[in-house]
């Protein structure tokens, strides 16, 4: 099951869909399936979790019943998450091959991390699959892309064994990690360089977790142009999810939509010499095997 929020008629809805062509929406689930109707996603994630298994049969059962709401083609997609609860999580160098493309070029830290290397990224709001990033090139010229598997958080948790991370996690989707290499350079922290207005794409959708194995291990990659630039797999990760996850939770507690992005592979336009940054009319386009395409035009 993919979970979405989308446009349609001027009026936002979150919706479901198995084949991304057909939408059914919460709205119509609820009315047929007698299942409480959530106000937003973070609501849908905080009732469905530890439900899933019994909403989900529910909607099965009647899914003949549920009157299609809408096709893919005819709504405009958001992203799932529009206003995160709080700043994402930000894994950075987490793909090995990344850690050496990237040698020395964005700070003094260790290469190849021994421990995580955590910062955050602001997002208020995630913009979605087709909208534009308008760039202040007064502020920035060194524009990057990152396409990063993200995890939504789907329960409290604090103090989480690595074991258990699994129990925690409600679903998955592409986070296109977007950077002002000039702005992350120029000062210790990276966040002001990762969190400019529109410098977080989020989706097209919540690949639910029972849609995949785990730790899942799904094809990542990135087009620009149509020009294949990252290409790699979920499970090449330095730190895998289940530590990422207990690790943040020995001092943090996680909340239901908390947004954890776990890294990028080889690729960004920083790591080629010369550097390949992104110009305005630029397509970026971030897939990962079963959640689909984040495509997002520079201008």
């Amino acid at each position: 099951m993919k979970i979405l929020n989308y446009l349609h008629d001027e009026k936002k809805n979150i919706g479901i869909t198995f084949d991304f062509e057909k939408i059914y929406s919460i709205q119509s689930i609820s009315n047929i399936c007698d299942i409480d109707e959530p106000g937003n996603m973070i609501e849908l994630i905080e009732n469905w979790h530890d439900d899933f298994d019994r909403i989900h049969s529910k909607i099965m059962d009647k899914i003949d019943e549920i009157p299609l709401s809408a096709r893919v083609e005819d709504v405009k997609i958001l992203a799932p998450i529009e206003y995160p609860i709080r700043n994402l999580i930000c894994l950075g160098k987490n793909y090995m091959d990344h850690c050496l493309e990237m040698e020395g070029k964005t700070s003094d830290m260790v290469d190849i991390p021994k421990e995580p290397i955590y910062f955050s990224k602001m997002a208020y709001p995630a913009i979605g699959t087709d909208e534009d990033i308008n760039i202040n090139w007064k502020a920035t010229s060194m524009i990057d892309y990152e396409v990063e598997l993200a995890i939504i958080i789907g329960k409290k948790g604090y103090k989480i064994p690595s074991e258990e991370a699994e129990n925690y996690i409600f679903g998955y989707t592409i986070v296109n990690d977007v950077s002002a290499r000039d702005i992350q350079m120029k000062h210790i922290q990276w966040l002001l360089g990762k969190s400019p207005d529109g410098f977080c794409p989020m989706g097209p959708v919540i690949l639910h977790s029972s849609e995949v194995s785990f730790p899942p291990k799904l094809q990542i990659e990135t087009e620009i142009n149509g020009e294949i630039r990252q290409r790699s797999y979920t499970d090449n990760l330095i730190f895998d999810i289940p530590y990422i996850i207990s690790d943040i939770s020995k001092s943090v507690t996680l909340l239901p939509g908390d947004i954890i992005i776990t890294g990028t592979p080889s690729g960004v336009g920083m790591g080629f010499e010369p550097p390949k940054y992104l110009k305005s009319g630029d397509v970026m386009k971030c897939k990962i095997e079963k959640i689909g395409e984040l495509v997002n035009k520079i201008i």
